[in-house]
Formats: structure tokens, sequence, C-alpha cells
């Protein structure tokens, strides 16, 4: 793992790359031909989309150790970061709304089983599987369109006729699905949650919400091209425009429609997510060229190069993945339907705070999973283990730190955020137990979505992640059977710990053998000194956060205490990702003088 990360390692230092379709290092000979081809590249308008490209964000194929992509990196991944926490932000607001109205009862259980629909249309279509299917097709495409021969007649550009091949089918497919939903919704509730006692609110809630079906997955597709052509911003905005609709229903019409205000806004916000990045989208596509005789005869190529990307063979490994990966939360629900009213909106509002550095941990590989997939289908296995391994390594380091300030301070961060109106601190009590016996099992999360992308980045079928996840989500089942009896949400929450966790572990172990040979063993000995370095931190906390009287003095000084205390176990455990940043901060105070 490089110590600098740039992605370079001691020995000789690689050529860069250049652009997309940039050969191997073997055919560099064949550079002044490629030079050419790009030149005359320019006269088929395609050109232009490219330096678009390049501004936002640097050019794709670019290698990590060449001069500049290390920094437009690390731009990315701040900016992206900055939206992310802006959206997660409002998403607290969003919470705080819901609590303040329906606080944690019938009426707010009904949508929240209302809101699984979205919330596992956005895995599938927005989080995962439509990023995991399209990432490498878009890259792919763009490969192509770069390194296309040229002639006296402009050729297809293969970015618009992926679109043109995907986008009308897609969106069809998608309004079948909302339209079986909105039919099915009294099934669909049934399933969900057997146990309320009035399921009409439930029903009413999905019927409104199952337009994200068809919303999701049109937002997927643009976030995932944007993506592939390293434009970030707009995909990572549209959380935040999803909770402002959310927000704005609820505060205006939640005395007239009272919980459906809320199912309401999730269908406005989603409309929200689309036009905010409808504009970019349009700018990532030429103006189409006009063609005659042999030209035509292109396109038929580009979509068969294309289709492996996008079949059946691929497609079902990567659905089978995301469902079984959101199944957690179906399984929790259905669990929790059994509980008295509540469980639900407890289990729910500890999950939404402590996915919180999950989160933004997986920003990181979110920026970075093009670099893979690009380096993939370039063959080039060893920048691909350097990126992943030091992904893996800075997504632990960010989501333990949380996980430590989660686990010391719950019942204050809790208290500061939802204890107003139907919220009182019996809730507050419940729901901080509940978010720290969930937090346990976030490193798992945070290693799932790390290490399913580089499974998939070669866009080949593979089905291990899938087994992986299949196996995990029986151990949350198992789980969560066995512990909900006794333990009552504490125990769902264990159960999707332990189910998480196993699936990690087994995606860790699968990758070095199938995909990425990264190494094992290191990974997880530094996975395992981040974690020391965690438990110190959070039971430092844990046992400070009395000392402080009043919530927001108390949860203030923890943000202080446990990273402080994080950084010094580290150090003292020999961390790589810790000693990495104190040595950074070294050189900076030490240029500083």
């Amino acid at each position: 793992m490089s110590d600098t990360g740039t992605g370079t390692e001691a020995g000789p230092r690689p050529l860069p790359e250049s652009a997309p379709g940039t050969p191997p290092a073997p055919e560099r000979a064949a550079a002044p031909r490629q030079s050419a081809l790009r030149r005359a590249h320019v006269s088929t308008g395609s050109t232009a989309a490219t330096a678009r490209i390049r501004t936002a964000g640097g050019a794709p194929g670019t290698d990590e150790g060449s001069p500049g992509l290390g920094s437009s990196l690390a731009r990315a991944a701040a900016a992206t970061a900055a939206l992310t926490v802006v959206g997660a932000l409002l998403g607290l607001v969003r919470d705080q709304a819901i609590a303040r109205y329906f606080g944690a009862s019938e009426a707010s259980d009904a949508f929240l089983i209302a809101w699984t629909v979205p919330e596992m249309a956005a895995t599938v279509l927005i989080e995962d599987g439509m990023a995991l299917l399209l990432v490498p097709a878009f890259s792919l495409a763009l490969a192509r369109r770069t390194a296309a021969p040229q002639d006296d007649a402009p050729t297809e550009d293969a970015v618009r006729t992926l679109v043109a091949g995907t986008l009308p089918r897609l969106f069809a497919l998608l309004a079948g699905g909302a339209a079986l939903l909105i039919a099915g919704a009294p099934w669909v509730v049934g399933i969900l949650a057997p146990g309320l006692d009035d399921p009409r609110p439930a029903v009413d809630c999905t019927r409104i919400t199952a337009v994200t079906v068809l919303t999701f997955g049109i937002t997927g597709y643009f976030s995932a091209a944007l993506r592939a052509h390293r434009s970030f911003l707009p995909p990572a905005g549209v959380y935040a425009a999803y909770n402002i609709g959310i927000i704005g229903m609820t505060l205006t019409l939640h005395s007239a429609w009272g919980v459906r205000a809320a199912a309401a806004g999730v269908a406005v916000g989603s409309l929200l997510m689309i036009l905010t990045q409808l504009p970019a989208f349009l700018r990532l596509l030429p103006r189409p060229c006009r063609r005659t005789g042999p030209s035509r005869a292109r396109r038929p190529r580009v979509m068969k190069s294309a289709a492996p990307l996008l079949g059946a063979a691929v497609l079902a490994p990567v659905l089978l993945f995301v469902v079984s990966r959101q199944s957690q939360v179906l399984v929790e629900r259905f669990l929790a339907s059994t509980l008295p009213a509540g469980a639900i909106s407890h289990l729910n509002y500890a999950q939404k705070v402590a996915q919180m550095p999950m989160v933004l941990s997986l920003m990181i590989c979110t920026v970075t999973f093009p670099v893979v997939a690009r380096a993939m289908a370039d063959g080039d296995r060893a920048r691909a283990r350097r990126r992943v391994e030091r992904d893996l390594a800075l997504a632990a380091t960010v989501v333990l730190l949380g996980t430590a300030v989660v686990l010391g301070y719950a019942p204050q961060i809790i208290e500061v955020l939802f204890q107003r109106g139907a919220f009182g601190p019996r809730d507050t009590a419940a729901t901080a137990e509940v978010m720290r016996v969930y937090a346990v099992g976030l490193l798992g999360h945070c290693l799932v979505g790390a290490l399913s992308r580089p499974f998939f980045s070669a866009g080949r079928p593979t089905w291990f992640p899938a087994f992986a996840m299949a196996t995990g989500l029986l151990v949350t089942t198992g789980a969560g059977y066995a512990l909900t009896f006794r333990f009552g949400v504490n125990g769902i929450a264990a159960a999707n710990a332990l189910g998480i966790s196993t699936a990690a572990l087994l995606l860790l172990m699968g990758l070095g053998t199938r995909v990425v040979a990264i190494r094992v063993r290191t990974v997880a000995a530094s996975l395992g000194r981040l974690a020391g370095a965690a438990g110190v931190a959070a039971a430092a906390g844990w046992a400070a956060a009395p000392a402080v009287t009043g919530p927001v003095r108390s949860l203030a000084t923890g943000c202080v205490l446990v990273p402080v205390v994080f950084l010094l176990a580290g150090l003292v455990l020999r961390a790589p990702e810790v000693v990495h940043l104190l040595a950074l901060i070294r050189q900076r105070f030490s240029h500083g003088r």
C-alpha cells in the first residue's frame, strides 16, 4: 500500500496515462498514432464532451500516479463529502420533522413501512445496483469514444448509442413496476408488516411512494453516467433535493393529510432528484451527427460490445446481491411489526443517525469506483489493487471514528436531535440503546459497500457477492428470530450487526482470490488496529459523557475527546492510516514554520 496516497509504490516510476483509451505500457509505441487519432477526433464533435469530462474531475483513465489525478480525486471527494453532509443534515431535519409531528407511534410506523419501498429502490437503483452495472458500461463507452478509428465519415458516439439503447427500455420497465406496486400495495404491506393493527395508512403511503420505483431508477441512471464521466457534484446533491421535498411537504400538509404528507414529500423529492442532474446529464451527450453509407454499420458493433455489460448474466448477480443486502431491512421491520407500537420507529431513528459515518466513509469509494473500473478495463490490476487497499483503509478510518462517537454519546445525540414534541424521554432512551447495538455493525456495513464495487468493476458475471450477502441475510434472519423474543428491538439490531459482519468477512476473503489480488492479511491487520483504537475512544467517551452536564455541552466535548483518543490509541497500536495522518500533520506544521 502506498504511503503517499497517490497509488504509487517504490520502484520504477510508471508512465502516466494521458487520456481515455491510452494503451497499456507494452503498446506505448503506438502513442503517436493514438495522438493523431485524437486530433482527428476533434471533427466528430465528441471532443467537447471529453473536455467537459476533464473539467468535471480529471481525465478518465488517468493513472493514479500521474500528476493531478490524486489532487482531483481529493477535490472531488471533498466536494462530494460536503454535499453528502448537507444531504445528511437535511435528512436529520426530515427525521426531526417526522418525529415532532408523529413521534414513535402507529402513524410513524405506517409511514416507515411504506418508506421501505423507496429505501430498497434507492439501494437497488441509485446507490448500488445501477452504479455497479452502468459505471463499467459507461467507462467502456468512453474508452471506445476516444479510441474509435477515424475516417471521412463521422462515427456514432458510443456514449449516445449506449443511452439510446438502454434508457428508453429502462424507463418502460420501471414505469410498469411502479404501476404494479400501486395496484398491489395492500398485498405488499401485508407481507412487510403482518402485525399492524390498521394497515390502511401504510397502504395509502405505499401507493404514494410507489412512484420512486421510476424516479429513483432515472436518478440512478443519471448518477452512474455522470460519475463515469468524473462529474460528482450533481449526483452528490440528489439527496439534499430529496430531503427538501419531504421536509417541505411535511411542514405544509401534515395538519391536513397527516402522515400521508410525508409520503407525498417522498414522491416530490424524488422528482427533484431527477431535475438536479438533468442539465448536467444532457451536457454529456454530444449532438447527433448525420451519417450515410458505411458509417451506419458501426452502431450495431458499438451496441454489441456494450451488451455484455448490461446482459442478464451480469444483471442477475448484481440484482441478487443488492436485493439480499436491502432485505436486511425487510427482515428487521417484519420482526419489529410484532413488537409494541413504536418499535419500528425506534429502530429507524437509530439506524438513520448511526449510518451517517458509514455514508460519509463510502463517499471515498463512490468517487474512486470509476478509477477502479477503468483500471480493470485497461487490464491494470496492480493499479486497481492499490486503489482498493487505500480505499478500504480510509473508509474504515472514517466509519470507526464515527462508531466511537456513536457508542460513547448515543443518548446525547438522540436527545439533541429528536427529543421534542411527540418524541419524549422514553423514546430517547429506547432509541439510544438500539443505536449503540446497531453501531457495532457499522464497520461491516462500510466494508460491504466498499468491497462490492471491485467485484463488479470488471463488468463480468460474478456470483460471489450475492452468495456472501445471502449468507449474511440467513444469519440475520436466524439470529433475529432467536433474539427478538428475548431482547426485543435490541435483538433485531444485534442480528443486523452479526449478519452484515458475516457478509463483510466473506467479501474480504473472496476479493483477493477472485477479482483484485489485495493483501488480505495486511488489510485485516490494519482494520484490526483501527477497530482497537475505536474501542478505546468509545470507552473513553462513554465514561466521560455523564461528567459534563447538558446534552449539547456533553456532545460537544465528546466531538473533541473521542477523535483525540482515537488518534492517540491508533498511534500506540501503529494503525497505518493514523500514523500516516499524524505524519502529514507534522509535515504541514514544519513547513508552516
